[in-house]
């Protein structure tokens, strides 16, 4: 499977989640981003378990976005992906997105402040104007509408 980088595109309602080390997070009622990378061995596969974790809930957290699709206040909406050859377009997309940081969030390999993003309306558009911005051609599936 092609290596890249994806965006999931999580509605929520408003709730408080504990995420492992980085301890309780408030979200007010909207939209985020969690923008990954998947250069492993299998790719793009990752997001597949993505999927799977928003959709038939999982034992034992692996990843901080774990403790999102788990919960029941959120659900996965969409997810963009792009085929790209190397690791830093996870971080630079990160940077360019927009949207209300949440610190410490999906970045503990990396020197980001954040790899999640509060928006207050769907953020579909900015998730594929800035994968255009860098070139991206950038495939977009609906998962799930909340």
């Amino acid at each position: 499977m092609d290596r890249g980088t994806y965006c999931l595109i999580l509605r929520n309602r408003r709730c408080g989640v504990k995420v492992g080390a980085i301890g309780a997070i408030s979200f007010p009622e909207g939209w985020t981003v969690y923008v990954g990378s998947a250069q492993g061995v299998g790719g793009l596969s990752r997001v597949k378990r993505h999927i799977r974790v928003a959709c038939e809930g999982i034992g034992a957290p692996r990843w901080h976005i774990d403790y999102l699709l788990d919960h029941p206040a959120f659900s996965l909406v969409a997810v963009a992906c792009a085929v790209t050859a190397d690791r830093e377009s996870e971080c630079t997309i990160a940077r360019r997105i927009g949207g209300v940081p949440v610190p410490g969030f999906g970045c503990s390999d990396c020197r980001c402040f954040s790899h999640l993003f509060y928006f207050t309306s769907n953020p579909e558009k900015a998730v594929i104007s800035t994968f255009s911005s860098l070139g991206l051609s950038a495939s977009i599936k609906t998962i799930n509408k909340f």
